[in-house]
């Protein structure tokens, strides 16, 4: 990769319920990279408002977007109709990636072990629903296309999962029913189709909620996992292969379960653009690896250049 200084537009804010999460994450970002001496244009974006595309000069977007419209492929296919280099999954991945249930299908499908789930429509909803065959309780009940532990809840009774139910379906259209797995809670940084150091997440609270994840100082990210190795190789292999299959570039983070009674594997979900803010689980992968934060953002930025120049190169 060529180390000339790039014009770059950095993305984010943007129209969904992880705005907030988007904001930290765009300011670090751009930050690390005018530490190493690229020229960064920062601005929020929507689908109203597409007139940070247009600006000059620019050799890549960087877009720091979760959720709604910049991560579930609607953002990554207008830079594509643009032809213009771009950091992250494409269109595809990056809608397959968003789709909890879509995904799950998609690891079933390569032999990738999931936990139990059905998916449960607000027009299909009656008050005497019941979980399907092997979720049972506790379970876990999200919905389909946010992240961020948005509207996620375990529910350990009957009551309690139809109560949530009721109260989300209006919000949300359809959510994810899933067993709930018992176990250590992994999460695995894929960069450049490679595995950073899988982490260990244990937060003080019973669950990794949004406030666990980016206001809370407890949560505890451990990388000593007192787990056999032949498992955390199964852990490392599972998360790369749902990188490759949903098709996954440059980066992933890949939530991995294993059940603490049998040390059974379960990947849960691909996150195609996760949260590089200071509680972000990829830049502490990364510098476990010995990948500092500044350096990170800058590979990211140079990959995006280097695929777009393979991509020019195989439609001549």
């Amino acid at each position: 990769m060529d180390d000339r200084k790039l014009d770059i537009t950095l993305l984010c804010g943007g129209i969904s319920a992880e705005r907030e999460v988007s904001l930290l994450t765009g300011t670090q970002i751009a930050e690390a990279l005018r530490t190493v001496g690229h020229r960064v244009w920062q601005s929020d974006i929507s689908p109203a408002d597409l007139s940070a595309l247009d600006h000059k000069p620019c050799d890549l977007i960087f877009p720091a977007l979760h959720g709604t419209f910049g991560e579930d492929g609607q953002l990554q296919s207008i830079l594509e109709q643009r032809n213009v280099p771009f950091v992250g999954s494409g269109e595809a991945a990056s809608r397959l990636g968003m789709d909890k249930a879509a995904t799950k299908s998609c690891l079933l499908e390569h032999g990738i072990p999931t936990a139990n789930w059905q998916v449960v429509y607000q027009h299909k909803f009656k008050e005497n629903w019941t979980p399907a065959s092997g979720i049972g309780y506790p379970c876990v009940i999200k919905p389909i296309n946010e992240g961020s532990s948005v509207g996620c809840r375990v529910c350990v009774t009957l009551e309690e999962a139809r109560k949530h139910l009721n109260e989300t379906l209006p919000k949300f259209g359809a959510m994810l029913v899933e067993r709930f797995v018992d176990g250590f809670e992994l999460t695995v940084g894929i960069l450049d189709g490679k595995t950073l150091p899988v982490i260990w997440i244990k937060p003080a609270t019973e669950f990794y909620d949004y406030e666990a994840k980016y206001t809370r100082e407890d949560t505890q990210y451990v990388f000593d996992i007192p787990l056999p190795e032949n498992v955390l190789e199964q852990v490392r292999s599972a998360a790369e292969r749902t990188h490759k299959h949903v098709g996954s570039r440059h980066l992933s983070r890949v939530d991995v379960m294993v059940e603490k009674r049998t040390n059974e594997v379960f990947v849960l979900e691909v996150n195609t653009m996760p949260g590089f803010t200071s509680h972000s689980l990829v830049p502490k992968a990364a510098k476990k690896a010995g990948i500092a934060f500044t350096e990170l953002c800058d590979r990211l930025a140079r990959m995006a250049l280097r695929d777009a120049a393979v991509i020019k190169e195989q439609t001549l």
